[in-house]
Order: C-alpha cells, then sequence, then structure tokens
C-alpha cells in the first residue's frame, strides 16, 4: 500500500514520458528552422543545410563519442539509410522554405508521416486520428496550396516522403545502437553527402564567423537537440502513433512564423491547429489504453 502512490506516477511518466520528448523535438526544429530562413540570405538554401549538418555532427561526435567497432553490415546499412534520409529531408524542405512560407512548406511535408501513420498502423481508431489531423493540415493551407510556387510544393512533398523514410530508420537505429551513437554516426554520413552541395552554393561564405555562429544555433535546435529527443521516444512509441505526432508540426511552424518571421494567424489557422492537437491527443490516449491493456 506504502508503495503505491511512487509506483503510479512512475507509470504514468512511462507513458507520457515519450509524448513530452516528440512535443519538446518538435519546438525546437520549428523555431530552429525559423531562424534558418532568416540565415538564408547569407548562405543559401544549400549552404544552410550543410552548416546545420555538418556542426550537428561535429558536436555530437564530440559528446557521444560513438564506437565504430563491433557492428554487422545490416547495422551500417542502417546508418547509410538514416544518414541518407536525414540529408534528402533536409535538402528538400530547405529548397522548399525558399520558395515557399514556413508554414505551407511544413503542412505539405507532414503528409509523409500521416501517410506512414495509415499504411504502418493496423489499428483502425488510428486510422481515424489520421483522417482527423489530414483535415486540420489541409486546412492549415488555407486552401491555398494552388498558389503556391510548384516547385516548392513539389519540394516539400518529397521532403514529407524522405521525413517518413526518416522516421523508420530513426526507429532502427534506436534499436541497433546504444543511446545516440548511431544518430551521431548517421548525422556524420549525412553530413558527408551535403557538404558538395553546400560548398557549390556558398563557397566560403560558409567561413564567415557570424554565419557560422548562426548555422550552430540551427544546428543545436534543428538537429541534435530534436533529432537526440525523436530517436529516445521511438524506442518507445510505435511508428504509427509518432507519425501522428508529427500532424502536430504545421501548427509549431505557424506558431513560429508568427512569433520570429512575423506571419499573422487567422481564424481559420487557429481551427486547423485545433484540429491537429486533437488528432494528437486522440492519439496518444489510444497509446496509453493500449499500454495500460498490456
Amino acid at each position: 500500500m506504502a508503495a503505491a502512490p511512487v509506483v503510479a506516477p512512475r507509470a504514468a511518466g512511462h507513458r507520457f514520458g515519450p509524448v513530452a520528448l516528440v512535443v519538446a523535438g518538435g519546438l525546437s526544429v520549428q523555431f530552429g528552422s525559423a531562424v534558418a530562413v532568416l540565415l538564408m540570405p547569407r548562405a543559401g538554401a544549400l549552404g544552410v543545410v550543410t552548416l546545420r549538418l555538418v556542426l550537428a555532427a561535429a558536436v555530437l561526435l564530440i559528446v557521444c563519442r560513438p564506437k565504430v567497432r563491433g557492428y554487422g553490415r545490416a547495422d551500417w546499412g542502417t546508418i547509410v539509410a538514416f544518414g541518407t534520409a536525414m540529408a534528402g529531408m533536409n535538402i528538400l524542405f530547405y529548397q522548399a522554405v525558399d520558395r515557399i512560407p514556413l508554414g505551407a512548406a511544413v503542412t505539405l511535408e507532414v503528409l509523409g508521416p500521416l501517410v506512414l501513420s495509415v499504411v504502418a498502423s493496423r489499428r483502425l481508431v488510428n486510422l481515424l486520428w489520421a483522417g482527423l489531423a489530414l483535415g486540420g493540415v489541409v486546412l492549415l493551407g488555407g486552401g491555398g496550396f494552388d498558389r503556391l510556387d510548384p516547385a516548392g510544393a513539389a519540394f516539400a512533398l518529397a521532403a514529407g516522403a524522405m521525413w517518413a523514410t526518416y522516421i523508420v530508420f530513426s526507429a532502427r537505429t534506436g534499436r541497433r545502437f546504444p543511446q545516440a551513437d548511431g544518430l551521431a554516426l548517421a548525422m556524420a554520413f549525412g553530413a558527408v553527402l551535403s557538404l558538395p552541395f553546400g560548398i557549390a552554393e556558398a563557397g566560403d561564405k560558409l567561413l564567415v564567423p557570424s554565419t557560422i555562429g548562426l548555422g550552430l544555433a540551427v544546428a543545436l535546435m534543428s538537429s541534435v537537440l530534436p533529432y537526440t529527443l525523436e530517436l529516445l521516444a521511438l524506442r518507445r512509441l510505435p511508428a504509427p502513433t509518432f507519425a501522428i505526432l508529427m500532424s502536430l508540426e504545421p501548427a509549431i511552424a505557424a506558431t513560429a512564423g508568427f512569433l520570429v518571421l512575423s506571419q499573422a494567424l487567422s481564424l481559420t489557422d487557429a481551427l486547423a491547429i485545433a484540429l491537429v492537437i486533437a488528432a494528437s491527443m486522440g492519439a496518444v490516449r489510444t497509446q496509453s489504453r493500449r499500454a495500460r491493456a498490456e
């Protein structure tokens, strides 16, 4: 009887801890993206990607000091796939936000995780939450996607496909590698992939101290912190539930755009945000009930 008050909070923390990690990661990455938009005039979209990945890889390698021995071919294949997904997702996304507003880009990009949640889920109720989130995503677009730059919209949709791939291989990396070692190795591989593109576009602009300082802020906010939190969350959350929670990203992006980039929110935007939050809360409650049942 005396132990009951202690056990119950721990159980609750076990259920809701991963959700808090996802939300914190989303806040970090979207505000980091807003800072990245401000950095683009200095280094270009591809230059920002290179700064973000290279500096994030450097931080993670220094902090984690991952070992490189003792892993099999399948482990390294997972690292290559995860790193490629990260590099592709970032390159495509920054090409999108260089052409269309941040909120619209994230709204289109999040369709990738939503499709993943529908395909991967084996529970009918998750289809309901995914559908509700999709309705909010479409509403957040305000019916104005046809007025967006076609190339920017295409880049955002392609980034969404890479985002879904990222979720799958982030979960596999978390299972195969201890702590954040796999993330550090994959980030380094993704940084190497992005380096030629960044150098070709920005050249020696990447070496300007103030640009490096802003790039480090973007790397920490948009890569190091959120990717680490998501890696930890995916060890305890099913991929479909995690993918539905990603529907919060357009709402966070709209908030970041309002606070950092002075992009106003309309009543329709507020309603759309309420829908995606309701979908995410529903997904969390479903996962909590499933955890209790198990």
